[in-house]
């Protein structure tokens, strides 16, 4: 709900909308907390939920290209980024800067999407002053030292060649290659073994000059803190930055159609396989009636189809799920399952067998209704802290959705119909999977385990 725009006399902060918030499973005062969209003197917009329950403030900001906007040929500029901004910036050497977090056990926190570069921040209210102080000088004044440079980038570096023995790994990288080929989205945000180590100081100060801008920042912060003070800790914090991101366009990209498979070597005893296909971006019409029928195929809890046919009845895997991903410029559901190497032909047509059925015939009744009473409630339970909370409500700003989302979704789930999820399940499923297997071959697989030596009196 909006209300006329309010100005609090004597100073130019405006709270121009306020929405009830009922949030009884994370603490009494938050039950009958508002979500304000808070302008502060300089401009600097977040969304801002006032909760001195604890005195604690967590705010959570994104800004938008993530490593969309990292060159082709480097892949990886943007994570390197988002490990370096601690390491030493201002007056500070990197030892000194994190000793300074430490001795207020001030949590600073930063990383890259393929969408956006974003950042989290929480300490206890008293000392909101120095946090928001040591972020703005990681911002506005990272040092990049050849020494803390040289140092995260072999920790990345080790890390992804931990990746080339991971199956996970290798079937998640995998999979985004063939979804997406070229497009920036195919190529993975913690780079490649080949790019990391020609990432230069410049490519990195070129990517904090060119996204790290006032145009596309988005903020929200819960916990104990005035709407006056926050606006002025923001604009103290982002009031120096750049007024416009200077960004390359990417383009709208459908992930590769199914059926699609490929096979990936790798001598290990669990074989990974990873599947999914086109998705459904936020912004389609049809996206909650597909997230409901996407619950039912792989989603949370012990109830989902894929749980029951390849776990439950046929125990071929630990686990497995499925979800929806959506991004700016495209979106996909995507899988996982694990499953020992001699199995994992039946565990593939498992998965497809469930596919097959729930895009013919969509879901039951009991499943639809099931789905909906689930996702209504769930939500809520999860925002149990101020950090979540702050997440939330910057993922509903990064979705573009309305101050007011909180209140409507119940009623949005309620809406979809039984021929809104039939629907929506033909859309996603009903061409088949793009599917990655990550594994022994397939005719090594199949041998049985060689016969240990007899042993000897």
């Amino acid at each position: 709900m909006t209300y006329p725009f309010l100005r609090m006399r004597g100073i130019a902060l405006s709270v121009v909308t306020s929405v009830t918030l009922s949030l009884a499973s994370i603490s009494p005062s938050q039950a009958a907390a508002k979500i304000q969209h808070l302008i502060s003197p300089g401009g600097i917009e977040a969304w801002f939920v006032q909760d001195a329950t604890v005195p604690l403030i967590a705010m959570e900001y994104s800004f938008a290209g993530g490593s969309a906007q990292d060159p082709k040929d480097k892949p990886g500029v943007a994570n390197l980024v988002g490990e370096l901004l601690d390491e030493g910036s201002d007056n500070l050497d990197s030892k000194s800067f994190h000793e300074r977090l430490d001795r207020r056990a001030i949590e600073l926190s930063f990383s890259a999407s393929r969408d956006t570069f974003r950042g989290s921040l929480r300490m206890l209210r008293d000392n909101k002053d120095e946090g928001f102080d040591l972020l703005r000088m990681a911002l506005t004044s990272p040092h990049f030292h050849t020494a803390d440079v040289e140092r995260i980038r072999s920790q990345v570096i080790s890390g992804l060649r931990r990746d080339t023995t991971n199956p996970t790994a290798l079937a998640g990288r995998k999979f985004w290659e063939i979804a997406f080929g070229d497009h920036p989205y195919g190529r993975p945000t913690s780079g490649t073994l080949e790019s990391v180590p020609n990432i230069t100081v410049a490519d990195m100060k070129d990517y904090v000059g060119r996204v790290l801008a006032k145009d596309t920042l988005k903020v929200a912060v819960v916990g104990d803190v005035d709407p006056v003070t926050l606006g002025q800790l923001l604009d103290k914090t982002f009031g120096s930055l750049p007024a416009k991101a200077n960004l390359t366009p990417v383009p709208d990209v459908e992930a590769a159609k199914p059926p699609q498979r490929a096979f990936v070597t790798l001598d290990v005893p669990q074989t990974v396989i990873a599947f999914g296909g086109p998705g459904v971006k936020r912004s389609d019409p049809n996206f909650m009636a597909a997230y409901v029928v996407n619950h039912i195929l792989g989603g949370d809890g012990l109830s989902s189809r894929l749980f029951r046919e390849v776990r439950e009845k046929r125990g071929l895997a630990y686990s497995v799920y499925e979800s929806l991903l959506w991004m700016e410029h495209s979106a996909l559901f995507i899988g996982n399952t694990g499953t020992r190497a001699d199995r994992a032909g039946v565990s593939i047509d498992a998965v497809e067998r469930e596919v097959r059925r729930i895009a013919q015939a969509g879901p039951t009744q009991k499943e639809l209704d099931e789905a909906k009473s689930y996702l209504k409630g769930s939500q809520m339970l999860e925002l149990n802290s101020s950090s979540k909370l702050a997440q939330e409500l910057l993922q509903y700003q990064q979705d573009k959705l309305p101050i007011g989302y909180i209140e409507k979704r119940n009623a949005i789930i309620d809406a979809v119909t039984m021929d809104d999820a039939k629907q929506a399940a033909k859309r996603l499923w009903g061409q088949g999977l793009l599917t990655v297997v990550v594994g022994r071959a397939p005719q090594a697989a199949a041998q049985p385990a060689a016969a240990s030596p007899p042993k000897s009196d």
